[in-house]
């Protein structure tokens, strides 16, 4: 990996561990909290590509398991990963893989016009939503030994918040885009 590479990965890291900052917000009735992680993997996605993306949230999620304390609420350790939330956790590294595969192909060639910003969002809810729910959800059930339809259901009460945050990723990306071209190349 070049030295730029290396870099865009370790600041996109950085970025999820910030966005991770803000204290969880607890929801009743379901052990998953409201937190900022996936506007991290949606952005490390959008903005850096499948491959970086993707390395950027393995990253994260291998300074988690040493220990750092850089997960919600300052916790760290491989324990997270085996508890309600571990499948958000690692959906988060094919999420970002995801939303950098369609924002290239989606986004990409129309970045100067509202369908950029279309592209970019749709890549984000795909990417940054699906996927990651695609591996959090099923996680969950089993862990809380809910159904699927139950955890499904549970964590619906994330969807607006979501929704919210890839429209704010990609908006982030698709500015980006304009100034620095090469930045997901």
């Amino acid at each position: 990996m070049k030295s730029n590479n290396t870099v865009l990965v370790a600041l996109f890291a950085a970025l999820i561990v910030v966005l991770s900052l803000m204290p969880p917000i607890p929801m009743p009735g379901i052990p998953v909290p409201i937190t900022l992680q996936t506007l991290g993997a949606m952005l490390a996605g959008a903005m850096l590509g499948p491959v970086r993306g993707a390395l950027a949230c393995l990253l994260y999620l291998a300074l988690a398991a040493v220990g750092l304390p850089v997960l919600p609420g300052g916790r760290g350790g491989l324990g997270a990963f085996f508890g309600p939330t571990g499948g958000f956790l690692f959906g988060m590294v094919a999420g970002a893989f995801v939303t950098g595969w369609l924002a290239r192909r989606l986004a990409a060639r129309a970045s100067r016009t509202w369908m950029g910003l279309a592209g970019y969002v749709a890549a984000c809810v795909v990417g940054g939503i699906v996927v990651v729910y695609a591996f959090g959800v099923p996680w969950l059930a089993v862990v809380a030994k809910m159904d699927l339809g139950k955890a499904a259901a549970a964590v619906a009460v994330f969807l607006p918040g979501d929704l919210v945050k890839a429209v704010v990723a990609a908006f982030v990306a698709s500015r980006v885009e304009r100034v620095w071209p090469v930045l997901g190349r």
